[in-house]
């Protein structure tokens, strides 16, 4: 393990030390290293470096809307080969929440969630990546 030393603003500190605290982290140096691991990974997928992932895209949306319901159908089947499992839940008597679990090349993962999240009356959406060859070394407790 590697010993570094850096300097961070008083403000900036301030916000890590809550965030430290909400989170129940043990240690300033572990919060730092949960940190980085996420920007690495974030740096890797928008480089393309990322080849294989695990994805979750959750949206919401309209599902009276002219022709949505069976147009995201649609496109899920297109996509067969991403799709892993997926789960509908009504919010309410217009809205239905989505949540998918996609696996394959990160670019396929997110070209396949930016065509549902684009689509007209899909009022939110969102992709989180996991890429496939990062280990965990998470070890903060909850």
């Amino acid at each position: 393990m590697q010993r570094i030393t850096i300097t961070i603003d008083d403000d900036l500190m301030a916000e890590l030390d809550r965030m430290i605290e909400r989170d129940g982290y043990p240690n300033r140096s572990e919060a730092i290293r949960d940190l980085a691991r996420l920007g690495l990974r974030h740096a890797a997928i928008k480089a393309g470096e990322a080849r294989d992932c695990v994805g979750v895209l959750s949206y919401v949306y309209d599902h009276e809307a002219r022709d949505l319901a069976r147009r995201l159908t649609v496109s899920h089947h297109h996509h067969h080969d991403l799709s892993v499992a997926s789960l509908h839940v009504h919010l309410d008597a217009e809205r239905c929440l989505e949540i998918s679990v996609l696996k394959g090349r990160s670019d396929e993962v997110q070209h396949f969630a930016d065509t549902i999240t684009s689509q007209r009356a899909v009022a939110y959406g969102e992709l989180k990546i996991i890429p496939q060859t990062v280990q965990p070394e998470h070890h903060h407790e909850e």
